[in-house]
């Protein structure tokens, strides 16, 4: 396998190679996973270290478990500590079935001196029809790569000399394939040699959830402490864009070191506070009534016949049967939610709110909600001024609402703007806006209870927030005012963007970029933020085709007098975020053509796919 010295040897556990493609199992040839009582059973790094099977339990990574990260159901390997559970890269050929908008995988690299990055290699994916395209494999070290792109991490690292404290990490990571077309088997990448070894221990279509459209979503921004939350219910109020006559829900442990139970859930269209129109409508998880997501994971919840009215509240109740000391959130939620007495058991199927006497204003463990049926979603990945910050609190004013109104109400609008036009759909609008957020920098390092909600950076973020969004065609880029506040250069802030609309386009979807509002008057907007504000507007505004489309949004909200400042009249009054006339102003001046992928609404291929 690689050529660093460190490496071990491959022949106990790698079979003769066969011709292939085999599921991947077949080609294990490395033991990542041993038992604490046993650390020299497993040998990952070449250097007699490993993972703790102990760690695994306690994280919920328990052998064959079925794990949904960023939209792509894995399996953790079913086998037992000490014995062969992954394979090191070198051009084997991987079995795959289905059709999707991506393959994900579950890596880590070893690296000869433990503390480097990242390990890549390309390989190939091969159609059914005899066609590929070609792919680039990147997985962070498992020791020094970045928590805040991790699918779990564990405290502790197995060697013979006994058990030490150490962050170890598994990194769950997608490729992009030619969306709509049958795949047959994925290659996996030469042996990278010295840069030391890229280990797969799964591998799986990723489906894109075709026939669903998300209609609300949020990011988590978060892990901090909730007190402590046992036996008791909550009941989170949250907006849909469009409707359908099914719907699911998305749970997710994100950050977090423990798996999470759910005793139950309900969905219901929302009557007066917590009070439900009619009766909630109970969710099951894979026939069951409540579910434990594992650490990092998400869960998604069973198809269930309610009609979701399309720009209308819904009420999601989450049962908690088991103590939650901290939990991740959406911080800036500006709706009201509800939350029962603790010990007040299962309140899910309540269609009262007497139980619900307490408030919450922020989203925990819920980040989405799908329907049947639809066109699609937009994503807004951007920072405070799209989270809303100072909008009113439970109006919907923030601009992403505005927009999914304006899509919504299409066909009344006069010709030329969008309106009464066949080519834009109805596409859905999910906001992923936190406040504070960045595209360079991680505001909160992606691991640990912290009181910082300022989530990962937009690059670090992308594939929860974006890529697996379920139906997402076209991405909107707003972000950039907080890194050229805090000493971001523009430079770090354009390569940055550039970086996640190569990324995007790579998968197939349409990228607008929208240019930083001005901040003049706000304590830290200096003449020298707004020098690098303007750099990063000229790139936006003539990015050389990194975007397909530019919405100015700095031309929307600058006064013509003072371009350095918001328009008096648009100025919650901070001269940072706009109030709600500001916001409707942004939502308003999209022009909807924009937003539509130039290939139309139907099925769309990712670059590079090559046929027959």
């Amino acid at each position: 396998m690689s050529g660093h010295a460190a490496a071990a040897p491959a022949a106990p556990d790698a079979p003769a190679r066969p011709a292939g493609p085999l599921p991947l199992e077949r080609y294990f040839d490395n033991r990542a996973v041993s038992d604490d009582a046993d650390p020299t059973a497993a040998d990952f790094d070449g250097a007699g270290n490993s993972l703790s099977a102990r760690d695994l339990t306690a994280a919920g990574w328990t052998p064959g478990r079925a794990l949904d990260l960023d939209g792509a159901r894995l399996r953790w390997p079913d086998r037992a500590p000490g014995t062969p559970d992954n394979v090191r890269a070198d051009g084997q050929r991987v079995r795959l079935a289905g059709r999707g908008d991506a393959v994900s995988l579950l890596v880590a690299a070893t690296s000869p001196d433990a503390v480097g990055t990242e390990v890549s290699g390309t390989g190939t994916v091969r159609y059914a029809d005899g066609g590929s395209s070609p792919y680039l494999l990147r997985a962070p070290d498992w020791r020094g790569g970045p928590l805040a792109t991790k699918a779990v991490a564990l405290p502790h690292l197995n060697s013979g000399g006994g058990q030490r404290f150490g962050k170890v990490k598994v990194y769950a990571v997608t490729v992009p394939v030619a969306r709509g077309r049958a795949l047959a088997s994925l290659t996996l990448p030469a042996d990278p040699g010295p840069q030391g070894d890229l280990h797969v221990f799964a591998v799986a279509v990723r489906s894109g959830a075709p026939g669903w459209t998300g209609t609300w979503s949020t990011s988590t921004a978060g892990y901090p402490s909730v007190g402590t939350w046992h036996d008791q219910t909550l009941r989170l109020v949250v907006h849909t864009s469009t409707g359908g006559p099914e719907t699911r829900v998305r749970l997710e442990n994100t950050f977090a070191a423990a798996p999470v139970r759910v005793g139950a859930a309900s969905v219901a269209v929302q009557g007066e506070g917590a009070a439900a129109r009619a009766l909630p409508v109970p969710l099951r998880f894979d026939g069951r009534a409540g579910v434990s997501i594992p650490a990092g994971a998400q869960a998604y919840s069973d198809p269930v016949g309610l009609d979701v009215p399309a720009d209308t509240n819904l009420l999601v109740s989450i049962h908690l049967p088991e103590p939650v000391a901290a939990a991740p959130v959406h911080t800036e939620a500006l709706q009201q939610s509800y939350l029962s007495e603790p010990g007040s058991g299962d309140r899910t199927r309540d269609r009262g709110g007497a139980p619900y006497t307490g408030v919450l204003h922020t989203w925990p463990l819920l980040t989405g909600v799908d329907v049947r049926g639809g066109h699609g979603a937009v994503v807004t990945l951007g920072d405070s001024i799209t989270d809303g910050v100072k909008s009113t609190p439970g109006a919907n004013a923030r601009w992403p609402d505005v927009l999914a109104r304006r899509l919504l109400a299409r066909d009344d609008g006069p010709p030329g703007d969008g309106g009464r036009d066949a080519a834009v759909p109805a596409y859905a609008v999910l906001n992923h806006g936190i406040s504070a957020n960045r595209v360079v920098t991680d505001r909160y390092t992606g691991d640990g209870i912290s009181t910082d909600t300022g989530g990962v950076s937009a690059q670090h973020r992308l594939e929860r927030d974006v890529l697996g969004q379920t139906g997402v065609r076209t991405l909107v880029l707003f972000e950039g005012v907080n890194d050229v506040r805090w000493g971001t250069g523009p430079d770090e802030v354009i390569a940055g963007m550039r970086a996640i609309a190569d990324r995007a386009r790579e998968r197939g979807l349409r990228v607008v970029g929208a240019t930083i509002a001005p901040c003049g008057g706000f304590p830290d907007c200096s003449a020298e933020v707004d020098a690098r504000r303007a750099e990063v507007n000229a790139f936006v505004r003539d990015s050389g085709g990194a975007f397909d489309a530019v919405l100015d949004f700095d031309r929307v909200l600058r006064d013509p007098d003072r371009p350095d400042r918001m328009r008096a009249a648009y100025d919650s009054g901070d001269h940072l975020h706009p109030g709600d006339a500001g916001l409707r102003a942004l939502g308003e001046s999209v022009d909807l053509r924009a937003l539509v992928p130039a290939e139309g609404p139907g099925p769309y291929a990712a670059p590079g796919a090559r046929t027959p």
